[in-house]
């Protein structure tokens, strides 16, 4: 049974909305857009590039799948665009049609969970969620997720989408590894407790 992991930039205080961009997601007046982009580093950078590296498949959301869309494709010269063209992608969404506009995406049918749960019992490589935050609650809401990979910056953004929202699921988690990063952030892979 492969396993669903989740790889999140969050501020100290669980917020995940918009680390890349200033524009990337002004949702509910959120002002502070781009905020992991100055504590990027070579540690940073090689934990995202293996954690994409080594997934069978990545899960989107259809925000962050657009997103995506938008901009990966273009971009050149890094680690990121080869593996995000070539990778399967699965997209949630009830908006969204066939066909999907991005090589190697796969619409998901019916209910999400229920989809999610086979793909996570057909075996093989590992299913990585990048961004998707109303995806990734759904998920862990109905414990579909086995891991954490947590880049956690050193920042209190005060206001914005949280990653545990107050009605988050009650999970146990291990820490199995922490890495600092030359910037501060800190690297923390955390599985599911039995």
């Amino acid at each position: 049974m492969k396993k669903l992991i989740a790889v999140e930039n969050i501020s100290l205080d669980g917020v995940m909305q918009a680390p890349g961009r200033p524009d990337e997601d002004l949702r509910g007046g959120f002002e502070h857009g781009g905020w992991a982009v100055p504590r990027r580093d070579a540690i940073a950078g090689e934990a995202m590039a293996d954690s994409m590296a080594h997934a069978g498949a990545m899960l989107f959301g259809r925000r962050t799948f657009i997103d995506f869309f938008n901009v990966w494709p273009k971009r050149t010269n890094n680690p990121y665009t080869e593996v995000l063209n070539n990778s399967q992608k699965y997209v949630a969404s009830t908006t969204l049609s066939n066909p999907l506009p991005w090589q190697n995406s796969t619409l998901l049918a019916g209910d999400v969970p229920s989809a999610v749960a086979r793909l996570k019992a057909e075996g093989g490589k590992d299913l990585v969620v990048l961004g998707s935050g109303e995806l990734l609650q759904s998920l862990m809401q109905h414990h579909l997720v086995d891991e954490y990979v947590l880049l956690i910056h050193p920042l209190v953004l005060g206001s914005g989408r949280r990653l545990f929202a107050d009605a988050a699921a009650f999970e146990k988690l291990e820490l199995l590894r922490a890495i600092p990063t030359t910037t501060g952030v800190v690297i923390s892979t955390y599985r599911v407790a039995a």
